[in-house]
């Protein structure tokens, strides 16, 4: 008699063990995912009010903030892999005492990017960046993989180590289960998602969005970069844009904590992240505070974005 065997939707340990992932670099994205069930959890049951406490940036930190990194915090410092760490809601760099001999890595992560969506139920995420070494503050290019988690109507986890970026899906029973593998995007799409105020956009970018628009591109933004991302990467195509604006030619978004990681895994999936005139990855970080205009996404509309952008006015 012949058995048929079912298909087995493989956990993520499991994958990253089957995936020959080097121990230490496995237990970081791993121990994120455990981290991610606890705030999660806090979440859906905790206090959405101010902390009464500010980040470097001089911003208000929820108290759902203040948890989520202290959560993230302590499992970094749980796999024992990690020696430093940067993250959004911290004004320093967290330096752990490590002995012995294992290979150590740096981190650099947003605890809980886009928390003020919370209190209006919009989807949210974690952002991590992994490096070798005790360096946190090196150009992207290096990274040794990149994750996020994104808290929505499902709690989701992609990561990618340079060999195909990977989504898992938390299960009822607590578990993050391979839902798709080697996410590939197209070379051209047909959604953009532009952030920052239009009133505020340089003639260029005016023209570039103009142009999306009267060529029946369709406008998929949520104001969460995470999500946004998320969207792009799992429809297979698409840009987002935070340009340059009108008194903040950095743009918004933080080269540490946000583009880095989020350039690396769509470049694995195939895409591309530009600042506009040069690959986010290629960026030298001098400092925490560090932004950066970004266009990333499908390769051309990336292209398109860096053509209009160097047209001089």
């Amino acid at each position: 008699m012949v058995v048929e065997r079912k298909h087995v939707r493989r956990g993520l340990w499991s994958h990253l063990m089957r995936c020959g992932v080097e121990m230490g670099l496995a237990s970081i994205i791993y121990e994120v995912g455990v981290a991610s069930k606890y705030v999660n959890h806090a979440m859906r049951t905790g206090d959405l009010g101010l902390a009464g406490t500010s980040n470097l940036y001089g911003e208000d930190q929820l108290a759902l903030d203040v948890l989520a990194d202290e959560i993230i915090k302590d499992r970094l410092d749980h796999t024992g892999r990690v020696s430093k760490i940067i993250s959004e809601e911290q004004s320093d760099i967290i330096i752990f005492e490590r002995k012995g001999k294992l290979r150590q890595y740096s981190v650099c992560y947003d605890p809980l990017d886009g928390s003020s969506l919370v209190d209006v139920n919009l989807a949210v995420g974690t952002i991590v960046s992994i490096y070798s070494g005790d360096n946190p503050l090196q150009a992207g290019r290096k990274q040794m993989g990149a994750m996020y988690v994104l808290y929505g109507p499902r709690t989701t986890l992609v990561y990618s180590v340079g060999k195909g970026v990977y989504e898992f899906t938390l299960n009822s029973l607590g578990e993050y289960i391979l839902t798709r593998e080697n996410i590939v995007l197209k070379d051209h799409g047909n959604i953009y998602s532009p952030g920052g105020l239009r009133q505020k956009y340089l003639p260029n970018q005016r023209k570039f969005i103009s142009y999306l628009e009267e060529n029946g591109y369709k406008l998929r933004y949520s104001g969460g970069f995470v999500p946004d991302i998320n969207q792009i990467l799992l429809k297979g195509s698409g840009i987002f844009t935070y340009p340059a604006l009108s008194g903040s030619p950095d743009g918004k978004l933080r080269l540490p904590f946000e583009l880095n990681p989020m350039a690396y895994l769509v470049e694995n999936a195939g895409g591309c992240a530009s600042t506009g005139t040069m690959p986010i990855l290629d960026v030298i970080p001098e400092h925490l505070d560090q932004r950066c205009p970004i266009y990333i996404g499908s390769r051309q509309e990336v292209a398109m974005a860096e053509k209009f952008l160097a047209v001089e006015d």
